[in-house]
């Protein structure tokens, strides 16, 4: 089998200031047809920012598609023109006011492939400095560090509902086990 569906037709449902909503008529490999309903997302970024104390710094915001209030590593929307790398740095600082340093990648995540093109970009670095939040017109957040060992058993006990973040802090603890990091800080 080839596993591919080929693009026949496209038809633009919605486009807003974030998404955009497209149906699409596809041709399978057996040359049937069928419809996709795709939302289209500039994609994400997500950062797992370390402190000297093996702390995670996590942002609380209220999230309306839930109507309740989720528990998160700092992340945002990619802007056009700056790298997903760029993308996280700015989202850390504005977010939490904290400057990170040795920035490494711990890959990305297609959240919900079966209607979404979204992509998020995930990295992990090491807290160098702090300042002041630089939060967006109507972004309202709290900043709360967490130990890493305890963000593990957080999302271990379902604790932690937001996909990026589960996925963030389980690389993170296994980068941290496996280069051995030490911060002077207990895990």
């Amino acid at each position: 089998m080839k596993l591919f569906e080929k693009t026949i037709d496209s038809k633009e449902i919605f486009d807003g200031k974030v998404i955009r909503v497209v149906c699409d008529k596809v041709e399978l490999e057996d040359g049937s047809t069928s419809m996709r309903e795709v939302v289209e997302h500039p994609g994400g970024v997500c950062v797992a920012a370390l402190t000297e104390n093996n702390e995670l710094l996590f942002v609380r915001q209220f999230r309306y598609p839930y109507k309740e209030v989720l528990l998160e590593l700092p992340a945002g929307k990619l802007e056009k023109g700056q790298s997903p790398l760029e993308n996280g740095k700015r989202e850390l600082l504005e977010e939490t006011g904290a400057v990170g340093r040795e920035y490494m990648t711990l890959g990305k995540i297609y959240p919900s492939p079966g209607y979404c093109g979204e992509i998020i970009h995930i990295y992990f670095c090491k807290v160098d400095s702090y300042g002041k939040q630089r939060l967006d017109e109507g972004e309202f957040l709290n900043i709360e560090k967490i130990p890493l060992k305890k963000a593990v058993e957080m999302v271990l006990n379902n604790e932690i509902s937001d996909s990026k973040t589960q996925i963030a802090v389980l690389k993170t603890a296994l980068l941290f086990d496996k280069l051995k990091m030490n911060y002077g800080g207990e895990q």
